[in-house]
């Protein structure tokens, strides 16, 4: 199995479009077909995931897409007609919980295109790509695209390519995959101002499940730590929200929330380790003689993150997790009318009166517990003020859901130099020391400094709610 992330920028092509010089090698020519799978359900559409089997001058292999800050990682693997190879499937078992995969398109591509950039600085490959729709062995239409890959640019060679072949009349594109032209798969539409509360609790729950299916094929794949942040990041938002709307809806998310809780609870100390040693790694760097002896520290953080991370795959093969899954679903699909005459605004405002009754019991010098609780005010607050904002583009409510996210951010800063320190007395020893002490000193200050300011974003904060909720 073999995984890299892909860079790229697609474009529309006018069926007049003349590819303008660009600075490289002539592409050789391909003609490839490529046939997608997706659930009954077409749960990876939705996800924004993509498989598929491509066959290309006799070979075949599978191919699986799965999205990325940056791009899409791309997972390949040889194999045949039967289905895709176990190590593929084996990242898609909260997929195929929706049923079997079926066939539910096949394109036939002919790729033209030009390497640009020089034999030793490729910078990017420009194709384009002439599109048949196939019914069997039939071209039932078409379409044709354009598409920059990064080979060894950077993003503003993405851009600067861009704009060369947008003069050259190709159109800006919503960059989906070539199967989505294909497929009629309706994405969930923001609701408007005026929708009902319930429509717009169901609509914010039913993101966050769509977040944890999107991005549960790459927390097991293990490639990329965001993903793991990401879906975490579902549990903490989908737990908000159930939170949040208790008092509408009394227990009746009570045994999902315990489940996530439950799983959040597995997910927290692993991605917890990848923040510290994502930040240990950049600091050992600097140490200059020390520096091996921060590598022995985080060689043996990396071991109990591999202990960690194996901890999250052992309870995504656990039974109580895809009961989640489709716990999930039915109650997003059987919520209760809501009795809220006045929609989600007094959940948020509730959850801003406790926010500054937590800061006025704050003394001048809090400790470390108090300010992480605070922190844990404000989270709540934030993803109060979100169901209260969903739909609305209220600017006084969205300049408040930056202020009270950027008081998070930087307490939790604060709780992540104090959580780090710890850590780093508790492993170290003779040989390293003096390594530990250093990288201990630099949390120090960074606790310093996230304390010196934080009054002033939580004055912020909250001055900014009470513009958008008083």
């Amino acid at each position: 199995m073999h995984t890299f992330v892909e860079r790229e920028l697609k474009l529309e092509s006018p069926a007049d479009f003349v590819m303008p010089p660009l600075n490289g090698e002539p592409l050789e020519r391909r003609l490839f077909t490529s046939t997608y799978h997706d659930t009954p359900s077409r749960s990876l559409a939705r996800a924004g995931i993509t498989l598929r089997r491509r066959v290309e001058n006799g070979l075949s292999s599978w191919q699986l897409k799965l999205p990325r800050e940056d791009g899409r990682a791309e997972v390949s693997a040889p194999g045949g007609p039967a289905g895709p190879p176990a190590e593929l499937r084996a990242l898609l078992l909260a997929h195929l919980r929706h049923g079997e995969l079926e066939e539910v398109a096949t394109l036939r591509t002919r790729r033209t295109g030009v390497r640009v950039g020089s034999s030793d600085h490729p910078l990017a490959d420009v194709t384009l790509d002439s599109v048949d729709i196939l019914d069997g062995r039939k071209a039932r239409g078409g379409f044709v695209e354009l598409e920059i890959e990064l080979v060894d640019g950077d993003p503003a060679d993405l851009e600067q390519l861009g704009r060369t072949l947008r003069k050259a009349g190709a159109k800006r594109s919503d960059g989906r995959a070539k199967v989505m032209r294909v497929l009629k798969v309706v994405d969930a539409q923001p609701l408007g101002a005026k929708a009902p509360a319930l429509e717009q609790v169901r609509y914010l729950l039913a993101a966050q499940l769509r977040e944890l299916e999107r991005h549960d094929p790459g927390v097991r794949l293990r490639d990329d730590m965001e993903d793991l942040h990401r879906f975490r990041v579902a549990t903490r938002r989908s737990r908000a929200i159930i939170r949040a709307t208790r008092p509408l809806l009394a227990d009746t998310l009570t045994a999902l929330g315990e489940d996530l809780k439950w799983l959040a609870g597995v997910l927290g100390p692993a991605r917890d380790l990848d923040v510290l040693l994502d930040r240990l790694r950049a600091g050992a760097r600097t140490l200059g003689p020390d520096e091996p002896g921060a590598e022995l520290i985080i060689a043996t953080l990396e071991e109990e993150r591999e202990r960690l991370h194996d901890a999250v795959l052992f309870a995504l093969a656990d039974e109580r997790y895809f009961r989640l899954l489709d716990t999930f679903a039915a109650s997003i699909a059987s919520l209760p009318d809501l009795d809220a005459p006045g929609g989600l605004r007094p959940l948020a405002t509730a959850e801003l009166r406790r926010l500054g009754k937590a800061a006025r019991k704050l003394g001048d010098e809090p400790s470390d517990d108090e300010l992480h609780t605070l922190r844990i005010r404000a989270k709540r607050a934030r993803y109060a003020a979100e169901l209260a904002e969903a739909g609305h583009g209220n600017k006084a409510l969205s300049r408040y859901l930056t202020a009270v996210k950027a008081l998070q951010d930087m307490i939790g800063e604060h709780q992540d130099a104090v959580v780090a320190e710890s850590k780093l007395r508790g492993i170290a020893h003779a040989k390293t020391a003096i390594a530990a002490g250093r990288l201990i000193e630099r949390e120090r200050e960074r606790r310093r400094e996230r304390r010196s300011h934080y009054p002033e974003a939580l004055a912020r904060a909250l001055r900014r709610g009470n513009e958008a909720l008083a």
